[in-house]
């Protein structure tokens, strides 16, 4: 009875272009067709799409990232791009568990191995106040409540703003979130399974991923939502 009223209230709605359907559903018909998947040739480390020597993308080769593999089930393209931004920037936290749902069902493999801690990229505060919410934290949570798993506040803080990634060369992508994050001591000696939303040059990751490792920990793995063509 409940549930029939909420749907009433609230109908289902295409998360990436926000049509009401009879279903629930994370995306319509439409959208879902244009939904880009992963190829499945790419970086065993960072996921980067392509064919590599080695199944080693050059910039993995030339400088080993901190983290020791990441997934990424989607192109950042189309209908999940479209639905990332909305979550992160339109003021539409509720979509969270969707898109939790997503990430569990098309990176099962992935984390059948993956650890048991996640571990949410995190905003600044500035940007916190700004937007309200945090969006990584929320998607964090909703993730770990659908596999079963924990997702603590507070164990990766950033230290400093940075500026947006957005529309930065990969050296200033790197600079800008050089020493960015902080992490707690007690992160030492455990395992930890880093989310963020968009994986671009992995910068941010390899900077949050530093902090953890330096703090302690003993091994750092990345999920995200998307994985955005950089090579």
């Amino acid at each position: 009875m409940l549930q029939a009223l909420l749907e009433l209230l609230y109908p289902p709605a295409c998360i990436a272009c926000a049509k009401v359907m009879p279903v629930r559903a994370a995306f319509c018909e439409t959208c879902d067709l244009a939904v880009e998947r992963l190829p499945p040739s790419r970086c065993r480390t960072c996921a980067e799409p392509g064919t590599f020597p080695r199944d080693t993308c050059p910039r993995c080769h030339l400088s080993p990232p901190p983290f020791t593999r990441a997934c990424a089930p989607f192109a950042h393209e189309g209908p999940v791009a479209r639905a990332i931004h909305r979550f992160k920037y339109e003021d539409h936290p509720e979509l969270a568990p969707a898109l939790a749902e997503l990430l569990a069902t098309e990176c099962r493999q992935f984390l059948e191995q993956a650890p048991s801690v996640l571990v949410a990229l995190p905003l600044h505060d500035q940007r916190f106040r700004e937007r309200k919410y945090d969006q990584t934290q929320l998607l964090s949570g909703e993730l770990a409540r659908i596999t079963g798993r924990e997702a603590p506040v507070g164990l990766l803080s950033r230290a400093r703003e940075t500026k947006r990634q957005v529309g930065l060369s990969e050296a200033e992508r790197a600079q800008n979130v050089a020493g960015a994050f902080t992490a707690s001591p007690s992160v030492t000696g455990r395992e930890f399974l880093l989310v963020d939303d968009v994986l671009t040059t992995g910068a941010t990751v390899r900077a949050a991923a530093t902090a953890l490792r330096e703090a302690g920990a003993i091994r750092v793995e990345v999920i995200t939502l998307a994985r955005a063509f950089s090579l």
